[in-house]
C-alpha cells in the first residue's frame, strides 16, 4: 500500500536513473521540474525542441545544462516523433510532454509504424494524495477519452491495473462508479459497471478486484457502504476509481485537487513506455510528482 506521493519520489531515488526525453522543451514550468528531478538523481534529461528558447529558459531557473543533450526541433511534432524514436532505440526510458499540444504529441505516439503502441488504448491515470482518505488513490480516465464504449473500459481499467503493478501493489481494488449502487437499464455506467465485475470474476480481468456500481461515498468510505448496505471488499477500501466518461472524470480530478487539498501525480498508460502528460493547471509539485511516478514504473 502507498500512502504519500513522496514514496513514489524515495522509489525513483533509489532505482536505476531513467532517462527522460521532453518533447518540445521549451517550457519553463516543465524545464523546472525537470530540473528538480535531474538535481534529485532520479532522471538524466534529453531535451528536444528549440534548444535557443530551451537555453534561455534553463539560465532563467537556474537548471545548469551542461553535459545534458539537447536536440533541435522546428515544431512540436517534429520533436514529439525524435522523442518516440529516442524510445524506439533504447535511448530514453520515459517520455515527456512539453511546450506541444496534446493531438501532435498523441499522433506521433500512435503512429502505426513509428509509434509506441502496445495494441491496446491509451488512458490517463492519475494517483493522488489527499487528508481524506487512508492511502493513494487512482482516478480514471480524466484527460483522454470521451465517451468510454464497454470495450474501451475494460482497457481502461487494464491500463490502470498495469500501472498499480507496476508500483509493485498486485491486486488493486477498482471500483466502477455510477450514481448509484444498484444495476439501472436507463444509467448505462452502471450496467457497464456490473459487466466489469462479472468479467472480473470470471477471470476475463485478472490481477485485481473489480466492483461496480459504486457511487462514490461507498467507494470510499465503509461506513457509507455499511450504512447502504453494501457488503464489499471494494467499498471503502477502493485503490482505483474507474469513472464513467471524461466529464465526470474530469471533474473529480480537479476537485480533489482544487477543493479537497489532494496533491496528485499522472502518467499515460497503454503505450510501450509511461508518458509524463501534466496541465497547464497542475502545481510544479505536480509535474514533478509525475516524472516520480513514471521513474518509479518497474
Amino acid at each position: 500500500m502507498l500512502n504519500r506521493l513522496d514514496e513514489l519520489t524515495e522509489r525513483a531515488r533509489s532505482g536505476r536513473i531513467r532517462r527522460l526525453v521532453v518533447a518540445a522543451s521549451a517550457d519553463e514550468p516543465v524545464l523546472d521540474a525537470v530540473r528538480i528531478a535531474s538535481e534529485d538523481g532520479i532522471v538524466v534529461p534529453i531535451l528536444i525542441g528549440d534548444v535557443e528558447k530551451t537555453k534561455e529558459l534553463c539560465q532563467r531557473i537556474g537548471f545548469n545544462i551542461e553535459g545534458i543533450e539537447l536536440v533541435e526541433a522546428s515544431d512540436g511534432y517534429r520533436a514529439s516523433c525524435l522523442a518516440v524514436e529516442m524510445i524506439r532505440n533504447g535511448r530514453a526510458d520515459i517520455m515527456m510532454k512539453g511546450h506541444v499540444s496534446t493531438g501532435p504529441l498523441l499522433k506521433a505516439i500512435l503512429d502505426k509504424e513509428q509509434g509506441l503502441r502496445k495494441g491496446g488504448l491509451l488512458s490517463h491515470v492519475a494517483l493522488f494524495e489527499t487528508p481524506h482518505y487512508h492511502k493513494l488513490i487512482g482516478v480514471t480516465d480524466a484527460a483522454m477519452n470521451v465517451a468510454p464504449t464497454f470495450e474501451e473500459k475494460v482497457e481502461i481499467v487494464r491500463n490502470g491495473v498495469d500501472a498499480f503493478h507496476k508500483l509493485g501493489i498486485s491486486e488493486p481494488k477498482v471500483a466502477a462508479l455510477g450514481a448509484v449502487e444498484t444495476v439501472n437499464p436507463k444509467m448505462e455506467a452502471t450496467t457497464h459497471a456490473a459487466m466489469l465485475t462479472m468479467m472480473n470474476r470470471r477471470g476475463q480481468i485478472k490481477g485485481c478486484l473489480v466492483d461496480g456500481p459504486l457511487a462514490l461515498d461507498n467507494a470510499v468510505s465503509k461506513e457509507a457502504a455499511t450504512h447502504k448496505g453494501i457488503h464489499s471488499e471494494v467499498a471503502g477500501d477502493a485503490d482505483i476509481l474507474l469513472a464513467p466518461d471524461i466529464n465526470s472524470g474530469n471533474i473529480l480530478y480537479k476537485s480533489l485537487g482544487f477543493l479537497g487539498g489532494a496533491v496528485s501525480a499522472a502518467v499515460l498508460m497503454g503505450a510501450q513506455v509511461p508518458v509524463v502528460l501534466t496541465s497547464r493547471s497542475d502545481s510544479n509539485r505536480s509535474k514533478l510528482l509525475s516524472i516520480s511516478l513514471a521513474a518509479a514504473m518497474e
